[in-house]
C-alpha cells in the first residue's frame, strides 16, 4: 500500500469520529416557549399571529395569551414542546 493510500485511509478513519463528537458537543435549541415572552411571541409571529398580548406562563410551562390571526382574535396556547393551539 502506498503513502498515499495509508493517508487517505487514515483520514477516512478518523473524519466520521471527529465529525460525530462535534454533532455532540452542539445541543439542540431549546423549544420557543422556553425563549420567555418574546421567544413565545416571535414562535406566534413566525406562524402568522399577530396583535400577541396578555402572555402568562402557568405552572405547567404552558403559555396562554390573546393573539389575532387572519383578523381573528383568537386565545392561544403554546406548549413547552412549542406546539401552538388556537381557539
Amino acid at each position: 500500500m502506498s503513502r498515499g493510500s495509508l493517508l487517505l485511509a487514515a483520514a477516512l478513519v478518523v473524519m466520521p469520529g471527529a465529525a460525530m463528537a462535534q454533532a455532540k458537543s452542539s445541543p439542540p435549541p431549546p423549544p420557543a416557549s422556553t425563549g420567555g415572552t418574546a421567544g413565545v411571541k416571535m414562535r406566534l409571529n413566525a406562524l402568522h399571529y399577530g396583535n400577541v398580548h396578555g402572555l402568562r406562563r402557568g405552572p405547567d410551562g404552558q403559555w396562554t395569551g390573546k393573539a389575532t390571526q387572519g383578523g381573528v382574535g383568537k386565545s392561544v396556547t403554546v406548549t413547552p414542546q412549542g406546539k401552538v393551539i388556537a381557539r
